[in-house]
């Protein structure tokens, strides 16, 4: 039984119960929706190229993952992603015991801000790509190199992500299919080092600064592509900022090594604009792409001709500290490295964390904030004259650990899809290290919403009957 206790002592365990429960609820969302409020609510920092929605799991087969507390099985396979703006991608997973969100949409991303910028094996994942299905769509000839017999695409999506997976997680696992488990035998023994491919479409840097009537820049195209559009400020006819090359020439096309700069004419009033190149074309296999929904780190298998685009930025002032702020994920330093230069005549101070930063001016700097595996960050840069950058975003750098008894659960529920099967009209994506944790995490989210009305309402009770 309660104790009875007086009316304010009665009065104060009941908020402070209520709220343990509010924050309980909140605290459990907030694991089963991360980042998404802030990442939805920010500018996250974009490293150019491809960005793409998850469409799921279409041409797999089955893999069983050999863990300490037992066997799993897993669907193993090719994703396939719709390109914003046109295109479509198809990606293998390199973050085996990490959820795959629905409908999550990535950002292609160089290897240093994922868990590749640290597998020092991550070359032999490239020419596993390079040298296997669907870049090698002869699967006679894939069949015959690795001594497989008949290969079907099933088989060769899967035996080819089994060996990925040894690669990227230091997993043991086997693909089910004999034939598909000699491919991935194959690739692995044969794999050999390549070189992180380019991005298909960047902007280096993505931000200058300068004084009305300079040129800042230069920013150079880096690209595969043939060509790029390129567009100016929106509101360039009325504040006369135009984007050149270094003659003076407008730019509306560029190329891969192109310098752009932003015209600023001198009389300008303090600002900022934006630039922005898009091109069509293959994105290297090889790329990473990432999301800021925590769902799984994808690398890219094969593309269709796709939109790629990039940005950047110019901010400028008659005088005092004209900053220019960008920031990189640094998965080698468990962090994000924010650049900041200062094309002032003053020194440019700004916070961050906690801590007090200063650019000289002239000079540029690189600060690397710490942060926790799958931590979600948000803060925003001030500056002089109204300046503000804010990025957003997950630190997603490594592999997570053994799957669970619930995911494996999953994994092995038919009703998503047939093992084997080269389409999933309802693909669960937990298929190749989703989770089935976040429904457990929203009813342990309802679950102790529902405890803490039960108490508030069994309190009340004996209230009342305390009082009467």
């Amino acid at each position: 039984m309660l104790p009875a206790f007086s009316g304010f002592r009665r009065s104060a365990l009941v908020a402070r119960l209520a709220a343990a429960a509010t924050v309980s609820g909140i605290a459990a969302a907030g694991v089963l929706s991360g980042a998404g409020t802030a990442v939805a609510e920010g500018i996250s920092q974009a490293e150019g190229g491809a960005t793409a929605t998850i469409n799921g799991l279409k041409t797999y087969g089955e893999a069983v993952v050999h863990e300490a507390g037992g066997e799993q099985r897993v669907a193993a396979g090719l994703f396939e992603m719709s390109v914003d703006g046109g295109g479509t991608l198809q990606t293998y997973c390199v973050d085996l015991h990490n959820p795959t969100q629905r409908d999550a949409h990535y950002q292609e991303t160089p290897w240093s801000g994922t868990s590749l910028g640290t597998n020092k094996k991550a070359g032999k994942i490239r020419w596993i790509l390079q040298n296997s299905y669907p870049q090698v769509n002869d699967l006679a000839a894939l069949a015959r190199k690795a001594g497989a017999g008949n290969l079907t695409e099933q088989d060769a999506a899967a035996g080819t992500q089994v060996a990925i997976w040894r690669y990227s997680d230091g997993a043991k696992v086997d693909a089910v299919d004999p034939q598909a488990e000699k491919l991935a035998d194959y690739l692995e023994k044969s794999a050999r080092d390549l070189a992180e491919p380019q991005a298909s479409l960047t902007l280096d840097p993505p931000a200058v600064s300068g004084r009305p009537g300079d040129l800042l820049g230069p920013v150079t195209v880096h690209t595969n592509a043939s060509g790029v559009a390129v567009s100016g400020p929106a509101d360039a006819a009325t504040t006369g900022v135009r984007i050149i090359d270094k003659t003076g020439k407008v730019m509306t096309t560029a190329k891969n090594g192109s310098r752009l700069y932003f015209d600023i004419p001198e009389d300008a009033a303090d600002g900022t604009a934006q630039l922005t190149v898009q091109a069509s074309t293959t994105v290297p296999t090889g790329r990473a792409f990432t999301s800021d929904s925590r769902s799984q780190t994808q690398i890219l298998a094969g593309s269709s001709e796709s939109t790629v685009s990039a940005t950047a930025s110019a901010n400028w002032a008659a005088e005092g500290a004209i900053p220019a702020v960008s920031a990189r994920k640094n998965c080698a330093k468990d962090g994000v490295d924010i650049t900041a230069s200062n094309s002032g005549d003053k020194p440019f101070t700004f916070e961050l964390m906690g801590a007090e930063h200063t650019i000289p001016a002239g000079a540029t700097r690189t600060v690397t904030v710490p942060l926790q595996e799958d931590q979600a960050y948000d803060f925003t840069i001030t500056g002089p004259n109204g300046f503000a950058h804010r990025f957003t975003g997950v630190l997603d750098c490594k592999t997570q650990g053994a799957i669970t008894t619930e995911q494996a659960r999953i994994h092995n529920d038919p009703r998503p899809a047939t093992i084997g099967g080269t389409t999933a009209p309802d693909t669960n994506l937990a298929a190749t290290g989703g989770s089935a944790i976040t429904p457990l995490i929203a009813g342990a989210a309802i679950g102790l919403v529902v405890i803490g009305g039960a108490v508030l309402v069994i309190l009340r009770q004996r209230e009342q009957r305390n009082d009467s």
